[in-house]
């Protein structure tokens, strides 16, 4: 029943989460929060690993939760479930889309998708955010802030200075 409710679960991610990998941060919170197969910390830490692993990150975190709920064969379906919508999708709209390209009203719907996108993942960065708080956290967040004012680097600098100060906090127990 698990496998079924794994498929379901996020096969309606890959459907309805449009605009990139954290298009599906929200659906994984409700998840989070319904469904708890896991925590919002631990959604955190799924989305970090993700955003640093090679690959699509709403994949990713598909792979990572699918394991934290029903093992490798959770890891599997998880994965399969969020990118079939889109492979089924894709090849509908690849058939059609040179009908409705010029369409006004196809037109403004791609054109809202994107502001609905950034406000729904606004929306659960502050949650997540509000409900995860440690000095640790807003420390290294300040820090990185002003750092990247005041030197422009390449964001994965960034990426890896945090990742390694989550790693000597997460050492010293520090996160929590």
């Amino acid at each position: 029943m698990i496998y079924l409710k794994l498929f379901l679960e996020f096969f309606h991610i890959g459907l309805f989460s449009f605009g990139g990998g954290y298009a599906t941060l929200p659906f994984l919170y409700h998840i989070a929060d319904v469904q708890k197969w896991y925590t919002t910390k631990e959604l955190s830490d799924m989305i970090a690993i993700s955003s640093v692993t090679p690959g699509p990150v709403g994949v990713n975190v598909a792979t990572f939760a699918g394991f934290k709920t029903a093992g490798i064969l959770g890891s599997f379906i998880a994965t399969a479930s969020v990118i079939l919508p889109s492979l089924i999708l894709i090849i509908i709209i690849s058939k059609l889309l040179e009908q409705f390209k010029h369409n006004k009203y196809v037109r403004s719907v791609i054109y809202m998708l994107k502001p609905t996108g950034c406000g729904l993942l606004a929306a659960v960065g502050v949650d997540m955010f509000i409900n995860n708080i440690n000095i640790c956290g807003m420390i290294l967040l300040a820090g990185l802030f002003v750092a990247s004012l005041t030197e422009k680097r390449d964001p994965l600098f960034y990426l890896g200075v945090s990742a390694l100060v989550g790693l000597v906090a997460g050492f010293f127990n520090l996160t929590g």
